[in-house]
């Protein structure tokens, strides 16, 4: 017999020779700082697009003119601080709310396809913007009717929701879904009622528009409601982050790691709902932003919401600037609804992360 041959231990081959090398995440203040720069930048060119093209150099003359005191021609100065600046600040402030809201809630319900309609209130405004646009509801109140009627019924489908989700055992991520779910179909089966039986025949049309969202009526008074709101909710959902990390991986986690589950989720869920309601009242709804832009953050910085939060504030903000842009411009004088220019970026887009092996929902890949 011959004599057993001795096999060698073969040593690991270094790296870069074959074995596959994880590429690493940029550090969250240089995404941070690259997108605050396009943001910035962003806002400034964004002014000059519309019905009346402007150059930069007009847009920069009117703000140095309001900010510093410049000179500016006062037609250019009504343009753009009058009409296009607050529409802008708007678009941030909006963009970076359904993202933050939209990173919220897949957290709440544990669920990667969950956007800031998914609670219901985005169909509960609907039935009180419908309601003001088919009926005179609020009509006392003048411009601030339509968001007055749809920033009461988002708090109303709310408290609806929340109330029927506790009555059966509390805010769980099945029942919240279901619930919401169940209670936007009878939401906006009713605000069709509501358009059916209206005897206006520009009513189907007005409310078609605004629910499929819109920036064209922002003023300067309308801007203090919505970013107080974003900022306050933002600010608590950064100070809560370890929480919401913990959740994220679980509630047997979360309880294991001494958060209070329950409470988290019920705080949570009124936050979101007022975030939502608030936005929605303003700008009608959006699809698409709240649903892909924390998907996009995670994949930039990873998924502690230390980091997720201020990427997905700002990704949102600058994508809805330019959404915007699109829709005011495409179709000239007239405007696009917001969630078609949304819908058409947005399904390519999530259609896209999904097919990325790396990426997993609620993981760090």
């Amino acid at each position: 017999m011959s004599a057993p041959v001795a096999v060698r231990p073969t040593s690991p081959p270094p790296a870069g020779a074959g074995a596959p090398v994880r590429r690493r995440r940029p550090r969250t203040p240089i995404v941070v700082g690259a997108l605050l720069g396009a943001l910035l930048l962003s806002a400034v060119l964004s002014i000059g697009f519309g019905a009346e093209p402007l150059p930069p150099r007009v847009v920069l003359e009117v703000l140095d003119h309001r900010l510093l005191g410049g000179t500016a021609d006062p037609t250019w100065d009504a343009i753009v601080w009058d009409i296009r600046l607050p529409r802008t600040l708007l678009a941030i402030v909006v963009g970076a709310g359904l993202a933050i809201a939209g990173t919220g809630i897949q957290t709440l319900v544990r669920n990667p396809l969950a956007d800031p309609y998914l609670l219901g209130v985005s169909s509960g405004a609907s039935v009180g913007a419908t309601a003001v646009i088919t009926t005179g509801l609020f009509a006392g109140a003048g411009l601030w009717a339509l968001s007055l009627g749809a920033l009461a019924g988002a708090l109303a489908a709310a408290l609806l929701v929340f109330g029927i989700a506790m009555a059966q055992g509390g805010l769980t991520p099945l029942r919240l879904v279901l619930t919401g779910t169940v209670l936007s179909s009878a939401f906006s089966a009713f605000a069709s009622f509501l358009v059916f039986r209206s005897s206006d025949p520009q009513a189907a049309q007005s409310v078609l528009f605004w629910l499929l969202g819109s920036l064209s009526g922002a003023a300067w008074d309308q801007l203090l409601l919505p970013t107080a709101t974003v900022a306050i909710v933002g600010g608590l959902l950064m100070a809560g982050c370890g929480w919401l990390d913990a959740l994220a991986a679980g509630p047997d986690t979360a309880a294991a790691l001494g958060v209070p589950v329950r409470v988290l989720r019920n705080v949570l869920f009124v936050l979101l709902a007022a975030l939502v309601g608030v936005l929605v009242a303003v700008a009608g709804g959006i699809g698409f932003v709240g649903l892909i832009l924390p998907h996009v953050a995670r994949l930039l910085v990873g998924a502690r919401h230390r980091a997720v939060l201020p990427v997905a504030a700002l990704a949102g903000a600058l994508f809805l600037v330019w959404v915007d842009v699109a829709a005011r411009v495409a179709v000239r004088p007239t405007e696009v609804p917001l969630s078609v220019v949304t819908g058409l970026i947005g399904a390519p887009i999530f259609l896209l992360l999904l097919g990325r092996r790396t990426y997993r929902f609620g993981g760090s890949s």
